[in-house]
């Protein structure tokens, strides 16, 4: 029975497969179809995904600061979600007139289609994967990064300083925290030997990589934390700073794309924590796609938590953090992994 309940989404393609080919599709049309219908799929789990996450941050900052967050709508509020969204559905989409048109509207539309293509990668269970590359971490980080330019555009196309300035000032953030992040996994990828996901959650068979890799571990969330504008790394949307930062002149449903796509990216971030430290879909019992999704709850747990109990820095020395800091003991972790390699395949023979 748990067999079955292991390969029910695996064997659920292979069937699709066989069904279309049995219609008389090519095989090459048929693995394209299954690849759209995979990619429609992790759409739909985010979207739904994302109202959860919504809603249990709401309570987790309730339960944090004494008081009990969403409690009107629905059972324990959760419905709060599906009204909020709703609300935003019906919004004036407004456009201030000087801003450059298409810039202004391709932003939001670039953002979450870039947090979405992470998934690509990821590997969502056993055999769980819509496309497995060779270099699926490269792939990943590389991917990420395009973000930065999305939220630039936001802010260039607005043609409103502070609009201007909270861009790019998550820019400099962002760019200043993806180094550190980057070489945080580089200890990983030297104990694994590959950039491929799969093998390296394979190479977690008997030991997790966090316990071989603490410091590498913790500088991935702080990085990840900074990456992801959350507090209490969210300075360039500060309230008292800049009141929107890049988003300051979306309304409506533009405005929640930006949001979702942060929610999008944070699942994200937690997946590949997950399945680079803490083993991936590896666990014994459940099947392998529920102890991913158990994972990568926990860490999001972990951001959830951090974001809601610590109070945010100055910008100074955010930045200064990065490039003092989070750069030098990563560089550190890496000299100091290769060393331990070494020794260890010295006295392997």
């Amino acid at each position: 029975m748990m067999q079955k309940i292991e390969t029910l989404f695996v064997d659920l393609s292979d069937w699709f497969i066989a069904w279309l080919q049995s219609l008389g599709v090519p095989l090459a049309w048929a693995d394209g179809i299954l690849l759209l219908i995979q990619f429609l799929c992790i759409v739909g789990i985010i979207l739904v995904n994302i109202t959860i996450l919504i809603w249990l941050e709401r309570k987790v900052s309730g339960f944090i600061q004494q008081r009990p967050g969403p409690n009107r709508l629905g059972p324990f509020g959760v419905f709060q979600t599906i009204a909020d969204a709703l609300k935003l559905l019906t919004k004036e989409d407004i456009i201030p007139s000087k801003t450059d048109r298409w810039i202004f509207l391709t932003a939001p539309i670039l953002f979450m289609t870039i947090s979405v293509m992470l998934y690509i990668v990821l590997p969502m269970g056993k055999d769980m994967q819509v496309v497995d590359l060779n270099v699926g971490l490269f792939f990943f980080i590389s991917l990420g990064s395009l973000t930065t330019i999305a939220l630039l555009m936001g802010g260039w196309g607005s043609n409103n300083k502070w609009s201007l300035l909270g861009a790019m000032r998550s820019v400099a953030q962002m760019i200043s925290y993806e180094i550190p992040l980057a070489l945080s996994l580089m200890g990983v990828v030297m104990i694994a030997g590959s950039l491929r996901l799969s093998d390296i959650v394979a190479a977690q068979d008997n030991l997790w990589f966090v316990i071989l890799q603490p410091i590498a571990f913790l500088t991935y969330l702080i990085s990840a934390t900074a990456e992801l504008n959350r507090g209490p790394f969210d300075m360039p949307e500060a309230e008292q700073e800049l009141t929107a930062g890049a988003y300051t002149e979306y309304t409506g449903m533009r405005y929640a794309l930006f949001f979702l796509a942060e929610y999008t990216n944070l699942v994200a971030v937690s997946a590949l924590a997950s399945t680079i430290f803490l083993g991936g879909w590896q666990g014994p019992w459940l099947p392998s796609w529920l102890w991913i999704i158990i994972k990568t709850y926990l860490v999001m747990f972990i951001f959830m938590w951090a974001k809601w109990t610590f109070p945010r820095i100055r910008m100074d020395h955010l930045m200064a953090f990065s490039w003092k800091v989070l750069i030098p003991v990563t560089l550190v972790n890496i000299v100091a992994t290769g060393f331990g390699l070494y020794i260890f395949k010295g006295i392997g023979g």
